[in-house]
């Protein structure tokens, strides 16, 4: 028998993935310490054992990784330089340092799809605007196309769709990958687990729709309507994907369900994922537990569904900056089914994630219905 209450487990960021985390961790008793610049951030204003730092910063990193028996993230902009000496030293880092570094750059990930043969958009790279100017000029590229930037992209920004010439001014400065614009019929996520043994699960697949203009997860629905062929397919690339990479941890892969049938892989996260909030209800095991499992080297739970959920963010209305006020949450939280996370963002700004809420009901219909009113009455304003 093995008291697992007594690792100390490193978390590198201390946002509002980390307070979930921290929220998972109380109920086994797991000790979760945190890195992050001071105590204003979600996790760190209700955990106690937080070291004020940079994970940026080499020196940060390490000095806090050498407390720690295991270290993870809830934000891939981390110092991977010291996770790496971290492991040579004898600590657990999941997921690891290297894969963490190749996840963080999308000209480096879509590489890795190319080599393994794991489905994705046709794509290539540019250094700059002028490269993609000159892509346009010389007809490599076409419109309509998306450029994503290689690094720092999240929560929309990073991401500009260009459907003609007139969207030209909202093209990036900087190293992309730029993809054909895919005739999408879904766009849908996989979140995929792999422990120490290489025991692996999926939690159900969900489907997501996006806002407009900020490329923003808006609405979240579990369980899909796809076929049960689409849905086997989708969760065997997803497998594919984790254990070609090796990773210790859990990874949520998007990918894109084209009008002919085809899935694509657009991207992936090495952390919990916003499409997997509703497992907090709506699942028997939560993403946030089986990351707390795999940590703790416990066995890997349940991921299947409970009842059919509906996920949507909380975000910043438009035109609100300051002060957040949140209008409306006494009709939200007067619904059957509804479970408001706020995540303690004193201040906000258009498209901020400020919480999400998830809806859970007996049929997906009824739960929709219910989170169209939650959504239509719910506003984060100033």
């Amino acid at each position: 028998m093995r008291d697992f209450s007594n690792i100390k487990i490193g978390v590198l960021g201390g946002g509002q993935l980390g307070k979930m985390l921290y929220q998972e961790a109380t109920k086994l008793g797991v000790q979760l310490n945190f890195l992050e610049k001071d105590g204003s951030f979600p996790a760190t204003q209700i955990c106690k054992q937080f070291v004020k730092g940079d994970f940026k910063n080499y020196d940060d990193v390490i000095r806090f990784g050498r407390e720690m028996d295991v270290i993870t993230i809830e934000i891939e902009a981390v110092n991977t330089d010291a996770l790496r000496e971290l492991e040579k030293m004898g600590k657990q880092v999941y997921p690891q340092a290297s894969i963490i570094e190749l996840i963080k750059d999308k000209g480096d990930q879509k590489e890795f799809y190319v080599l393994n043969d794991i489905p994705t958009s046709p794509f290539f790279t540019a250094e700059s605007k002028d490269n993609i100017l000159e892509g346009i000029e010389d007809g490599t590229i076409a419109y309509p196309f998306v450029q994503k930037a290689r690094r720092d992209g999240y929560d929309g920004k990073g991401v500009a769709v260009i459907h003609t010439a007139a969207d030209l001014s909202k093209v990036m400065d900087t190293p992309s990958i730029i993809e054909d614009k895919v005739d999408i019929d879904k766009e849908i996520s996989v979140i995929a687990c792999r422990d120490q043994e290489g025991v692996t699960v999926t939690f159900p697949i969900v489907e997501m729709e996006f806002h407009p203009t900020a490329n923003l997860v808006e609405f979240l629905k579990s369980p899909t309507t796809l076929s049960d062929e689409i849905q086997e397919k989708a969760k065997k690339i997803a497998l594919e994907i984790i254990e070609s990479m090796g990773l210790i941890g859990i990874l949520a892969i998007e990918l894109f369900v084209t009008k002919d049938g085809e899935i694509l892989v657009n991207e992936v996260a090495p952390r919990p994922h916003n499409s997997g909030h509703q497992t907090i209800e709506g699942n028997y095991t939560s993403q946030y537990g089986q990351l707390i499992r795999i940590l703790a080297r416990l066995p890997l739970g349940d991921p299947s569904l409970i009842c059919p959920s509906v996920m949507i963010n909380i975000l910043g209305a438009e035109g609100h900056t300051g002060t957040a006020v949140y209008d409306g949450i006494e009709k939200a939280m007067e619904t059957p089914g509804v479970y408001v996370h706020l995540y303690g963002k004193e201040h906000t700004k258009p498209f901020r994630k400020m919480g999400h809420a998830t809806i859970l009901a007996s049929d997906l219909d009824t739960a929709v219905e219910r989170a169209n009113f939650v959504k239509a009455n719910l506003n984060v304003i100033t």
